[in-house]
């Protein structure tokens, strides 16, 4: 693959990292389920909630891996669902910053300061410009 306009770096970056984070996250699921069951509160420790978790997140995971490979390549079609998704990521990473533990506090802010700066950069002229060749 060559090497995209360096307008274009960034939120492919930012897209890639995104998305090995959510599948990683599907995959800790799955360890954890075998590793130590299902926990948690009532409504989602069931066997069917799991599952939809899982397949959500790496579903999300995916896509995000899809958009950057866009990014990566100068597809314009990329920036739409890149939004979307930094919407996505900010307003749970918001929630998440809102937690009491210190690890998922620093993931949550971790998560809007990524989405912000997606965003950001995403609508930058210079990265329209970037697109539009």
């Amino acid at each position: 693959m060559p090497a995209p306009e360096r307008h274009l770096v960034g939120p492919a970056a930012i897209s890639a990292v995104q998305a090995v984070a959510l599948l990683g996250y599907a995959v800790f699921d799955i360890v954890e389920a075998i590793r130590v069951g299902i926990t948690g509160p009532a409504e989602v420790s069931n066997p069917m909630a799991l599952l939809l978790v899982i397949v959500l997140t790496a579903l999300f995971g995916a896509g995000l891996l899809w958009v950057a490979i866009g990014w990566w390549r100068g597809r314009s079609w990329a920036r739409s669902p890149f939004v979307v998704a930094q919407i996505i990521v900010g307003l749970l990473g918001f929630e998440v910053a809102q937690s009491s533990g210190p690890v998922e506090r620093t993931v949550g802010i971790i998560a809007v300061v990524m989405a912000v700066l997606g965003l950001v950069l995403a609508m930058l002229p210079a990265t329209g410009r970037a697109l539009e060749d």
